[in-house]
């Protein structure tokens, strides 16, 4: 089927411009002025809309097992929510389950594949390292994957100790792979739990005051000097704090190769949220900070400090007693009442995949804080050139997939669950007022999301063989 989106003003990372975009087989096939309509084409009027191309979230936990239950969206519900929000591509995490990582990858995509309604590619985490495992990482790339994940928290479960954090991140530079890491002080956080269980502080607020900020602060300069030490990019998740960005900033004077991205929540939210009756509802980690904090944080977005705005999304049900109505099934799942009585048994996680451009496009674009080419870089282009799935994605140049979003930016939309889509029974953002929402989006020249109504299926997305790390950002 060849379709040509016609009057529609062109948005990529570096400019903007008016053209017309022609698809042929999944892919844009000319970006011209004028293009001739011919027999046999399928024609959208794009007059007053931006041509942007599909978000890019290199972020989300899916499907995720946690605190016996398991987050709310899985592939299908979750990479539809997405494309509600204007977003083509996700990212998600491959647990280490066994020493056999190609193993551990297979059996993720066995259950995805069928389900994933946009492309989707996968990191691989590196929560225990043996022999067997440093001799599978530079096989990864073979399995399509070009990035392995560490931790400085979780310790018992999925923290690495600094000697093996550097051995990972030197054979993942020898092999073509990005090393991302997250930022916490496993120890800090274990004694400061502990102290707060004992004292009887078990509300939701106790989880933010026993995730200090400086133990974010001191673990992204220490993964920073192993960085340097090993000689290998890094790319640093979920950054929340100013110091972060600090030593970020620090590190990337230096000449390192790192990068960062930060999240959605962390920019619009504070800990002041958890000390809401409902606090439980903003439950993540880490956890949210100040507002001193957001402001560093969109500081470090327009001097390009952070290169990303992703979603880290892993939602729960808030009472997951209750069910909700799901394309006409009732569905329940255990979620946040786990920890009624104890924050710690609270699933840590936020939905945010459908909400990203819709919140972020009124606060950056329609505010007029950022311009439309940041816009698309921060959410589309950078994140598909970091992973290596530029320009195949985060692009409208002609060989690009036909990821497009039409996006209307004077619909005004009373926003919330019913727009962002996410199967779980609230939404952090309900009764925002928002200006600027997706008319159509468009997965591989076929519309999956047109005027609110859902075209996408099961299984129609594809895994994504991402290449060997090149770019920093």
């Amino acid at each position: 089927m060849t379709t040509l989106i016609k009057n529609g003003q062109v948005v990529t990372a570096s400019k903007t411009f008016y053209a017309d975009l022609l698809i042929e087989d999944e892919k844009i096939a000319r970006v011209e002025p004028d293009i001739a309509i011919e027999q046999g084409m399928e024609v959208i009027d794009a007059d007053g809309q931006f041509l942007l191309p599909g978000g890019v979230d290199v972020h989300v936990h899916l499907d995720l097992p946690m605190f016996n239950t398991v987050s709310s969206d899985d592939h299908y519900t979750g990479t539809k929510a997405a494309a509600f929000g204007g977003t083509t591509t996700v990212i998600d995490f491959v647990s280490q389950d066994s020493d056999d990582l190609l193993r551990c990858i297979s059996t993720l995509r066995e259950k995805a594949d069928r389900k994933v309604a946009i492309d989707y590619g996968l990191h691989m985490n590196i929560t225990h390292l043996t022999p067997a495992v440093e001799e599978q990482i530079p096989r990864l790339l073979s399995a399509g994957v070009s990035s392995v994940k560490v931790f400085t928290a979780y310790n018992n479960r999925l923290r690495l100790n600094d000697n093996d954090i550097l051995r990972v991140m030197r054979i993942a530079a020898e092999s073509g792979l990005l090393t991302m890491l997250h930022a916490e002080n496993g120890d800090v956080i274990d004694m400061l739990v502990q102290e707060a269980l004992d004292r009887g502080n078990k509300s939701p607020i106790w989880h933010a005051r026993t995730r200090p900020a400086w133990g974010a602060v001191e673990a992204v300069l220490r993964a920073a000097a192993l960085s340097a030490m090993a000689q290998a990019p890094l790319y640093i998740v979920h950054i929340n704090t100013a110091g972060e960005v600090d030593m970020l900033e620090y590190a990337r004077r230096k000449g390192l190769q790192t990068m960062g991205e930060t999240c959605l929540q962390y920019l619009f939210f504070s800990e002041a949220d958890l000390e809401r009756p409902d606090g439980a509802k903003w439950i993540c980690s880490p956890p949210l900070r100040t507002k001193e904090d957001q402001e560093r944080l969109w500081d470090g977005l327009k001097q390009g400090t952070l290169q990303v705005i992703s979603t880290d999304h892993c939602p729960f049900f808030f009472n997951g007693k209750k069910p909700i109505d799901y394309e006409g099934k009732q569905v329940v799942i255990p979620g946040k009442e786990l920890g009624a009585e104890d924050f710690t048994l609270i699933p840590n996680g936020l939905p945010g995949v459908g909400d990203r451009l819709p919140i972020l496009w009124s606060a950056m674009v329609s505010s007029g804080k950022f311009t439309l080419n940041e816009f698309v870089a921060l959410t589309s282009t950078n994140p598909a050139r970091i992973f290596g799935l530029y320009p195949q994605k985060g692009d409208l140049s002609a060989g690009s997939d036909a990821d497009i979003v039409l996006w209307d930016p004077s619909k005004k939309v009373n926003y919330g669950l019913a727009y962002s889509h996410h199967r779980t029974d609230y939404n952090l953002y309900e009764g925002w007022e928002l200006t600027g929402f997706p008319a159509k989006v468009i997965s591989r020249g076929r519309v999956i999301v047109e005027d609110g109504v859902w075209n996408g299926k099961a299984g129609d997305g594809r895994f994504l063989h991402r290449k060997p790390f090149r770019v920093l950002v």
